[in-house]
């Protein structure tokens, strides 16, 4: 398995570009996807599995099955190896079609990105810390995979973290970094709002009904 924190040698929006120029089949499974990610390795593939909550794309029933793979990324993180990742998801096959538009619109994106990505700041990209990040990684997948995706920012918020954190890791940018962890406050604070708010509204329909 591909080292979790190996340097890239293409700039990320390449690197999904290829990937996307490579997939010839009709449908492609995510075991597919990872090899064609080839040596970019594991924190680029979880790059590739927030792209569909970044953008506008929809391609159903993703919510669960990425949010745990990038759980277990994160326990790869963690541990500083590669993660055991279930065949039962990795095996999962999707269009090609839709794929390569997430893999598009991916590339398009971090093409604004890369420029902004330069390696700084080493101490927060370091192996120690990097297991910090992956505990944090770990946390704001599972709100990822939370059934809130109707509720604005759910899904949005937690995948900008993941992001930010895996460019830091993978361009060992640690401000990058910085902004994962500023965003995860926030992404925090907004899901504190929320449970609150259903508290409190079903407060209300309790007494209503009372």
């Amino acid at each position: 398995m591909n080292d979790l924190s190996k340097d890239t040698q293409l700039k990320l929006s390449d690197a999904l570009q290829f990937t996307s120029d490579a997939i010839e089949t009709d449908h492609v499974s995510l075991r597919n996807l990872l090899c064609l990610v080839g040596e970019q390795g594991m924190l680029l593939f979880c790059i590739l599995l927030t792209i569909p909550f970044l953008l506008p794309i929809s391609i159903p029933g993703t919510s669960t099955p990425f949010g745990l793979l990038i759980v277990f990324i994160g326990i790869g993180v963690v541990l500083n190896k590669g993660p055991w990742l279930p065949a039962t998801l990795m095996e999962r096959h999707f269009s090609s079609k839709q794929i390569k538009l997430v893999l598009m619109k991916g590339a398009a994106l971090l093409t604004r990105i890369d420029h902004l990505s330069r390696p700084r700041l080493f101490l927060l990209t370091s192996n120690s810390t990097n297991r910090c990040n992956g505990i944090l990684i770990i946390l704001v997948a599972i709100l990822l995979m939370l059934p809130l995706g109707a509720i604005p920012f759910t899904n949005t918020l937690p995948a900008w973290v993941i992001l930010l954190i895996c460019i830091g890791m993978l361009q060992r940018d640690g401000m990058f970094i910085i902004w994962g962890y500023l965003l995860a406050i926030a992404t925090l604070a907004w899901f504190c709002f929320l449970g609150m708010g259903l508290f409190v509204t079903g407060q209300n329909v309790s007494d209503i009904l009372r």
